[in-house]
């Protein structure tokens, strides 16, 4: 089961360990994180689910889409290292991914 650390809008991090096949988006939100409001669901439509990934593990996930950058134009917290959650899907190849909830807009 892959490990996802978390930190939280107040620097709190926390390992959560979730199954192979969902998104990022769904294992912060299914493990506690309120801050986290993913509003569409998922859907790619919101950038509610922003997400400050760790500059070591950028590289090793998918290109950021289209969509996905065009959402992320909309935040005033977007840096280089942003990505919406509910685009990245929980993988064995990135257990131990981290990434930190990005400051509400």
């Amino acid at each position: 089961m892959p490990t996802i650390m978390v930190t939280d809008r107040s620097g709190d991090e926390k390992a959560v360990e979730v199954e192979s096949g969902i998104t990022v988006m769904e294992a912060i939100r299914d493990n506690g994180f309120d801050e986290l409001l993913a509003l569409c669901g998922g859907c790619c439509s919101c950038a509610t689910c922003h997400v400050h990934v760790a500059a070591d593990w950028k590289a090793k996930l998918p290109e950021i889409s289209e969509d996905e950058d065009d959402l992320l134009e909309s935040s005033e917290h977007r840096d280089e290292h942003s990505r919406l959650s509910c685009q990245i899907e929980v993988t064995d190849e990135i257990d131990g991914l981290k990434v930190t909830i990005a400051q509400e807009d």
